[in-house]
């Protein structure tokens, strides 16, 4: 997986996990999603920046830092749809 489609789901997943911090497969998954990117990517120094339209991830990697930026409605979405299915939102 590339470096831009892992840092996707890390994202959509982070905020996920931030809304439903009980959520064990959601948690799971955000580690999974962030080890791949600290160990396989070799990415560090990970920060999260949310603006109206955007969240910028700021890194570094290889020594360089970068940053990308994704759209909020394309991140959010995955949230969005799990809060939409009844059976994720027993209690």
């Amino acid at each position: 997986m590339n470096l831009q489609d892992t840092m996707y789901n890390w994202l959509s997943i982070k905020v996920v996990a931030n809304q439903r911090q009980s959520d064990q497969a959601a948690q799971d998954t955000y580690e999974f999603f962030h080890e791949i990117l600290t160990e396989d990517h070799l990415v560090s120094d990970l920060n999260v920046e949310v603006s109206h339209d955007y969240y910028v991830v700021h890194y570094r990697q290889n020594g360089e830092e970068d940053s990308k930026k994704f759209p909020v409605e394309l991140i959010e979405a995955l949230l969005t749809s799990i809060e939409n299915e009844p059976k994720y939102n027993h209690q």
